[in-house]
Order: structure tokens, then sequence, then C-alpha cells
């Protein structure tokens, strides 16, 4: 057959008659005997011009017509539901992130997170104790650092005495077998609010690379088990990886916040972290473009060349399509961060009687393992897990 004869234009839908798409034949696959066949976009008023291949054809599936198929057959039941279900959640794919403040024998609520505490050190002991009894393998570590110990140099992020590495050598003495995750960014040190170093209103990369190394180091010194570099800069997972390896520290755990996006959806965090007044314009010459997908993709690629062993995306349930573009082709651990807007929505809405919250928040967070993750950051982890753990 001549395949050349069978070039002709094709209409994406009636509706954008502006796109149009030209198949081109090149050349006879060897071993299906059929044309290689390239589609030439010309996309709106012909600005651009890319060249895609066609999707893959799905994998035939074999399904009876009905009545002989009637897929109500398997949803019947609770136990038939809980037979065929694809995803699960269990404990154990929970990260709960905790606050910890200053003081003895004391929780203080944060006003834009219903439900979530800043606990002083004793607090976050016990805290720790009753999650790893529920089997939630990883606690994470947030300061709530006062004022007067916020500098521009942000000499209290590498201060072997600050509140999360006190934190971490107290729960390590008390429950050694829990997980212990500390963020490798600036801001909560900053008395301008950023993950980095500025200068000039213009936020440093290459200066603030030194300091991550040294809070970086001081953090695995206490004991972390996780780092998790959330802040964006350029290079900083092949320098903090070869500070660790170099430090004696090479099972320290790097999980980097790669596709971390400028966003919305963190102004409850920084609340609960007392960085809301001290910011100064926002982080988006360094946290992503909401509106980019391959470059997240990029971005996972250069952090996992660098030395990272699992990587994150943040915000969560708004990033789902990367979560999944992560799990697909990078085949490394992908973990998602349900972020604290997220978080206030639910309750925010729930709330005001319009959702149901306990099915919200199970809903939204079986999203992520449908999505790929393997794992969540969620300030539902300890609520979720203690139901889990209750019999039928």
């Amino acid at each position: 057959m001549d395949y050349q004869n069978r070039l002709h234009l094709i209409y994406l839908d009636t509706y954008k008659p502006h796109y149009l798409f030209l198949p081109i034949i090149r050349g006879i696959n060897a071993e299906s005997n059929e044309p290689n066949i390239f589609y030439l976009e010309f996309a709106s008023k012909f600005r651009q011009l890319s060249i895609r291949q066609p999707k893959e054809p799905q994998m035939n599936t074999y399904i009876a017509p009905f009545p002989a198929n009637r897929p109500r057959r398997l949803r019947r039941t609770d136990w038939m539901r809980d037979l065929v279900r694809e995803n699960m959640l269990t404990p154990a794919d929970f990260i709960w992130p905790i606050f910890v403040m200053e003081g003895t024998d004391a929780a203080e609520p944060v006003p834009s997170m219903p439900g979530v505490k800043r606990l002083t050190i004793d607090r976050a002991v016990l805290a720790a104790n009753e999650a790893a009894n529920l089997g939630i393998p990883v606690i994470a570590l947030f300061p709530y650092t006062p004022v007067h110990l916020k500098t521009p140099d942000c000499e209290e992020a590498y201060n072997p005495d600050n509140l999360v590495n006190m934190a971490t050598r107290a729960i390590k003495a008390s429950v050694p077998d829990i997980g212990i995750m500390l963020d490798v960014a600036l801001d909560p040190y900053n008395s301008n609010g950023h993950d980095g170093i500025v200068q000039d209103g213009v936020v440093l990369n290459d200066e603030t690379l030194m300091v991550l190394e040294r809070q970086a180091l001081c953090h695995a010194d206490a004991g972390a088990d996780i780092l998790g570099p959330s802040d964006m800069m350029d290079g900083r997972i092949g320098v903090i990886r070869r500070a660790l390896e170099q430090n004696d520290f090479p099972d320290v755990v790097i999980m980097a916040y790669s596709a971390k996006f400028s966003s919305a959806y963190y102004g409850p965090f920084r609340d609960a972290v007392g960085a809301t007044g001290a910011l100064t314009g926002d982080k988006s010459t360094y946290q992503m473009d909401a509106g980019n997908s391959d470059e997240a993709m990029r971005m996972i690629a250069r952090d996992l060349s660098e030395g990272a062993d699992m990587v994150m995306v943040k915000p969560g349930q708004p990033y789902l399509d990367i979560c999944q573009r992560v799990n697909t082709e990078f085949n490394a651990p992908t973990f998602a961060y349900q972020v604290s807007g997220e978080y206030a929505m639910i309750e925010a809405a729930s709330a005001n009687g319009w959702v149901d919250r306990d099915k919200i928040i199970v809903e939204s967070l079986m999203a992520f393992k449908r999505a790929g993750c393997s794992g969540i950051l969620t300030y539902y982890a300890f609520e979720i897990a203690e139901k889990l753990a209750k019999p039928y």
C-alpha cells in the first residue's frame, strides 16, 4: 500500500478548528510492518511547531457484554468492595508533620489550622511515642522559631541546639525506631521569610548553598534519618549529598522537594512556623511556576542525578498529574505533601457542614495513592492511623 497517498489533514475537534494535525510517514516498522507515523502539529495561528508521536494503544481487555457483565456485582457489599479495592491506606503510608516550640509541657493551637498544635519538645516526644505505637513510620519536625533568633544570615539554621535538633535528640532517646525527617530550608530562621539568603531584594543561590550545607550536617549530626531540602535552590542536592558522604553520614536519606511549586496553598504553614509577617515579596524566583509539568520532570531528573533517594511533589492534590508522571517516568519513591492550605480548606468546609469531613479526608488521601505516591506528608496522619488501628 502506498502510505504516502494517505496523508490528510485531521481536525482535533470541531470546537478547536485552529489546531491541525498532519500525519507524516517516516518509513515502515520492521516488526509490525506498519508505518511509523509522527504528527506534525500546527498550533494556534501557526505560531508553534512540534513533532509528537501518537499514543500507544491500550492493552486489550476482555469484558463480557451486559448482562453477563454486571460491574455492580463487585460493589454490592462492604466486604466485596474491600476485597477488590485497588489501592489501600495504611499507617505506613504517612509522614506526620509536627510543629515544635519553646517551653515545657505546653501545646498552642495554630489558628489557621484547626486541630493542629505547636508542641513543646516534651510534648513532641509523647506524640512521637503515640505515632510509633500506631505504626506511623516517620515524623517531620518544623520549628516555631522565636522572632529574636531570626536573622538575615540565618545562623539559627545551623545551631546544634536549635529547636528541631534538640527535639530530634530527645525523640531518638525515647523512640529510637521512629524515623525523623528534618526540613533543609532557611525560611523558619530568616528575618525576611525567604528560603535563602537575601541581598538587595534578590535571593542568592550559591551563598545560600553554603548555609544549607551547614544546616544539613547539623541535622544529620542531631540524628535526623531523612533530610528534606525544600529550598529549591539550584544545585543543593549535590552539595548536601557530597557533604554527607565526606562527613561520615552516608546512610542519611535525602527526600528532595524537587517539584515544589510557588503556591497560595502555603499560607497556614507560614502561620504555623511564624513566618507570615516576615515574608517580603514572593518565592516565584525559585519555586516552580504552576503551569509547568515538563519542568517538574527536569527538576526530578536533576535531583535524582545529584543524589536524592526520594522525591517530593508539593502541594499535593492540585498537582496529582505531576505525582503520576513522576511515578511513571522515574519509578522512584515519590511522596506528596498535603499542605496546610489543603488541610485548612477541608476543615473550613466541614466546619460549615458543606462536606462530610471523615469521608473527604480519606478520599483526598486515597487520591495520592491512586496517583502512584509511595507516601503522603499529611496533618491527618495521626487521626487516620488511629482510625485504621480500630477493628471493624
